[in-house]
């Protein structure tokens, strides 16, 4: 992203682990990562929607912070993690530097892990929007875990956006019944649609037992409502280019 290398909620063990987000949660990890921490090379920032659920950054994934430039993420994070975590409330601002004297400003977004009766048991998230110099559509949005509410519509209102890596999934779980912890297909086309991307990059909807959406859902939403060419899905192991 406009020079730094810049990883998401980071993810590291292995397949086959079991893992317990509270009361009456959990899940299990199907997959591993497609390329191994070690072979990722230099990492400018991690941006870390939040730290208290393993499907955002696991056992591994916290091996990832220690060798980061720095870590943005919830203010209730940094106190936890310390270290090279700065705390960001929503529309405050960080600079992501790297060796080469690229500059990337993040500005961290709303974010609601859950619906109103659950989301203060699943704590605090946030997202991210990106700029940098030499941007041609717009900012660069990371949606974090989070459902719809109205506060990302403000958003819109504060940047144009671009493209949106946007986490999926539809989170539920039995003891919490119908009420979700993260988007679903329609609330991912209802975000798309107020900040009127012209990219979508779904992601955080494959890989751990309690994703309750897959990649044809998705599909089907966005095809239905006349924009799947939104949709860019990304390669296990494979770089996409983006036109930002």
């Amino acid at each position: 992203m406009g020079g730094a290398r810049i990883l998401t909620d980071p993810t590291f063990d292995a397949p086959g682990g079991k893992y317990s987000f509270g009361p009456g949660t959990g899940s299990t990890k199907t997959a591993g990562p497609a390329v191994a921490l070690e072979d990722l090379g230099r990492i400018d920032a991690v941006l870390l929607s939040h730290d208290q659920h393993e499907d955002n950054l696991d056992v591994r994934g916290r091996e990832a912070l220690a060798v980061a430039g720095q870590v943005l993420t919830t203010t209730a994070a940094e106190r936890r993690l310390g270290g090279n975590a700065v705390g960001l409330r929503p529309w405050e601002s960080a600079r992501v530097s790297t060796p080469g004297g690229d500059t990337v400003t993040v500005m961290a977004t709303p974010a609601q892990h859950g619906h109103p009766l659950v989301a203060p048991l699943s704590g605090p998230a946030i997202g991210f929007v990106l700029e940098w110099p030499g941007q041609a559509h717009g900012s660069f949005y990371v949606s974090g875990d989070t459902v719809w509410f109205p506060r990302l519509a403000e958003i819109a209102e504060r940047r144009d956006v671009g493209t949106g890596m946007l986490h999926f999934g539809g989170v539920r779980f039995p003891i919490s019944g119908p009420l979700r912890y993260t988007m679903n297909a329609a609330e991912g086309l209802r975000l798309a649609t107020a900040l009127d991307l012209r990219t979508v990059v779904p992601i955080h909807f494959e890989d751990w037992s309690h994703f309750r959406e897959p990649q044809g859902r998705i599909v089907e939403t966005f095809a239905d409502a006349g924009k799947e060419d939104l949709l860019r899905w990304p390669r296990r192991g494979e770089a996409i280019e983006l036109d930002v």
